[in-house]
């Protein structure tokens, strides 16, 4: 199935049908991509919002927060991981956007799948103990070897890198405040997936808590699966996961909330559903 995607408002098709399946669902399954993220207002390719931030970067030419390969000494680096965790990782005022979707999924049994690593879910009123993130959490760092499977909280260290950090140069300038593993000395970095390395120890009980969540899903009531903003970077981890649960869950339906990929599986019928649109217009249609 095919959808244009290029509707300047959210049709009344889609979200008739969403709201009645809403309406019939037991269980909601809530998947999240980055798109859900950047609608929410921590849109990763905002050059502006890079520039404000991180402002000797922009100078340097560089123009967005996906610096991952990108090389720059380890002062400067850490500078950059620094300010974009603090923004994105540990605000503390609430977002509405996401809290608009945990009203939009009320009192219902739910459960959140994301691969985000921004701890948003949780900071707005969603359940930690039913949020499975399978690529890991800003705020926590591991070390590069591993030498051990275990992670420590980023907080502490990213306030003594802030301290030592000047804007203008973009350097920490206390080389003592770059952090290390406590255990081996050798590198750190967020626990994230970005390779082998990546210690998912602290993730998985929670993956196996919603496998089995998913498990009692043809004996506790009809599955809605609703998928936001999970496009081709990572497919693997959310959006190809989420047409399978459909597709083997007797019943369950996916709703595809997509700008640019709305596209749905034709095989799994009228079970699917494709909105063509981003997460706040798609809010704001259901509040009308």
């Amino acid at each position: 199935m095919t959808v244009q995607s290029d509707a300047p408002r959210a049709s009344v098709q889609p979200v008739d049908t969403l709201r009645t399946w809403l309406d019939e669902a037991d269980r909601v399954l809530v998947a999240a991509g980055a798109g859900l993220s950047a609608a929410a207002g921590y849109d990763y390719g905002d050059a502006e919002r890079f520039k404000e931030l991180l402002p000797a970067l922009h100078r340097l030419g560089l123009r967005s927060r996906y610096l991952l390969g990108v090389p720059l000494p380890d002062d400067m680096m850490w500078g950059y991981w620094a300010v974009h965790i603090d923004d994105i990782r540990f605000g503390a005022q609430p977002n509405p956007l996401y809290r608009r979707l945990r009203a939009l999924v009320g009192d219902r049994d739910h459960w959140v799948m994301t691969s985000n690593v921004d701890a948003l879910f949780a900071r707005n009123g969603f359940d930690p103990d039913r949020i499975f993130t399978p690529q890991g959490d800003y705020g926590q760092l591991q070390c590069t070897v591993p030498c051990v499977r275990e992670t420590w909280d980023a907080k502490p260290y990213l306030d003594r890198i802030l301290a030592a950090y000047d804007r203008e140069s973009g350097r920490v300038t206390d080389r003592a405040a770059l952090p290390v593993c406590p255990n081996c000395g050798a590198d750190v970095f967020p626990n994230v997936r970005v390779g082998p390395e990546f210690v998912d120890s602290a993730f998985m009980p929670a993956g196996d808590r919603l496998t089995r969540w998913l498990g009692d899903a043809p004996r506790s009531g009809r599955l809605l699966v609703l998928e936001i903003g999970a496009g081709f970077n990572t497919p693997g981890v959310i959006r190809w996961p989420m047409e399978n649960v459909v597709r083997h869950t007797p019943g369950a339906r996916l709703v595809r909330v997509n700008p640019g990929h709305p596209d749905v599986p034709a095989d799994l019928g009228d079970r699917a559903l494709a909105v063509p649109f981003a997460a706040d217009l798609l809010l704001d249609a259901l509040a009308g």
